[in-house]
């Protein structure tokens, strides 16, 4: 698949699709520390609300957006769930506005999430124990955002090759396999142009602190030359490196299964990475896989932006939309060790990317950031040009964070950590954003829960 497949496309359609949004955020209370009161009976039964929900623990929430045709009607309604979630906690409540944790109690006193007594609810729980002996509870507590995203089939249809000898079915899972293989490669460019979690509490883990370069005198830490520690070698990671094949739906199932065997994995959504292949049914991954194949890709990369009342831009969403169709019409590199080198580029931009002395590695050959970057945003302006979706905006002011390092989200937020901690500049900001929109209206989570239930 290249760019003249999508030539065949008019604008709208290669603009529409399905787009999601999920929120993992924790609950805190006015000191910046995590609240350890119940999931609030508001939100009704976690396991059949399809709105909100929790995370690992009982001090996660979970927002999940209904899903739209378009990126303005995701996005709105995204922040106007957000909105309303945050403005229906406790008064002395409120969302924490970054992704790596708040001030943190000790590792056995942060609550799991508790889902009933019935089978379901026990099942979940049980998930959550074991996770939290494998990985420490501290580290369940890193939160992000989540973009699901699909074509329409009606659109895959149209640039289906109706001389091939793949079926639909199996043209429309290469159609996301490329996607993901080619966003491996290049999510280092996402995290350095979105990351902004560049600092903890001495309560977080050990191995985050490590990274940090910086200490303020109210007992934080805080990185000078990372942009995204959530997407380094500290995030929420499996313990071992896996490298499961995404050439073939069949050849990933039957890797993931063997994990699995091997006991790398308890089942298969334990595999962390930037990028999740989606079934039509999620809860039963594998299978689902196999029989009716992909059916949406979600990006992980993303973390909680501190500056904005959603903890996302609508300008990021575009970009990340804008990326995804430019991984399916890149061509692929066919250098053998591709997953491995992807991940030291995504740890290194993650941990190092405004350390002058830092290189990725491209094909076994060392770069620049900046050079490399560059050039992709540069490859995506003559795609934008050659469909006509004119995207120009929102890929200059992605050339300029490259450009001036100055302007990305991670160094914006360490000018504030610089000068009155971490706590207190995340505290202010996540105040800020509970208390900038007030106009949703608490009684409108049974429009939403409609909407989620179509």
């Amino acid at each position: 698949m290249d760019l003249s497949c999508l030539k065949k496309l008019s604008k709208d359609e290669i603009l529409e699709g399905s787009f999601g949004i999920e929120r993992e955020t924790l609950r805190v209370h006015s000191k910046g520390e995590l609240s350890l009161t119940p999931h609030p009976e508001i939100f009704g039964d976690k396991i059949t609300n399809p709105i909100v929900t929790t995370d690992f623990s009982e001090s996660q929430i979970e927002i999940i957006s209904p899903t739209f045709n378009n990126i303005d009607k995701a996005f709105s309604t995204f922040c106007a769930l957000s909105d309303m979630v945050n403005e229906s906690l406790p008064e002395n409540e409120y969302f924490w506005f970054h992704s790596l944790p708040c001030i943190l109690p000790e590792e056995n006193d942060i609550p799991i999430a508790h889902y009933g007594d019935d089978e379901e609810g026990q099942k979940s729980e049980a998930y959550r124990i074991k996770l939290a002996k494998k990985y420490g509870l501290k580290k369940q507590m890193i939160s992000g955002i989540h973009f699901n995203f699909s074509f329409a089939d009606e659109t895959l249809k149209k640039i289906y090759p109706k001389d091939s000898e793949q079926t639909f079915e199996e043209f429309k899972n290469e159609v996301y396999l490329k996607i993901s293989r080619n966003y491996i490669r290049y999510c280092w460019l996402v995290i350095y142009l979105t990351g902004s979690s560049i600092s903890c509490h001495e309560t977080f883990t050990n191995d985050c602190i490590d990274l940090m370069d910086k200490k303020d005198e109210y007992g934080s830490y805080y990185s000078t030359k990372g942009a995204s520690l959530r997407n380094g070698s500290c995030g929420y990671k499996n313990l071992k490196k896996l490298y499961p094949s995404y050439n073939s739906v069949e050849e990933f199932t039957q890797d993931i299964s063997s994990y699995i065997e091997s006991g790398d994995l308890s089942e298969a959504k334990e595999l962390y990475t930037q990028i999740r292949l989606k079934p039509k049914h999620p809860k039963d991954l594998l299978n689902s896989l196999k029989d009716t194949g992909i059916e949406y890709i979600e990006i992980r990369t993303l973390d909680i932006n501190p500056f904005y009342r959603c903890g996302l831009t609508k300008r990021d969403m575009q970009f990340l939309h804008l990326f995804i169709i430019y991984m399916l019409v890149k061509n692929e590199s066919d250098y053998e060790n591709w997953q491995e080198e992807a991940l030291i580029n995504e740890e290194l931009s993650a941990e190092r990317a405004f350390d002058d002395e830092m290189r990725l590695i491209r094909d076994g050959k060392e770069t620049t950031l900046k050079e490399w970057g560059l050039e992709l945003i540069n490859e995506m302006h003559h795609m934008v040009d050659e469909l006509g979706i004119y995207y120009h905006d929102m890929l200059d002011l992605m050339t300029l964070r490259l450009e001036n390092p100055h302007v990305t989200y991670s160094k914006r937020l360490t000018k504030l950590i610089e000068k009155q901690g971490y706590v207190n500049t995340i505290t202010d900001l996540s105040l800020k954003n509970k208390h900038k929109n007030k106009n949703t209206k608490i009684n409108e989570m049974k429009k939403y829960r409609k909407l989620a239930l179509k």
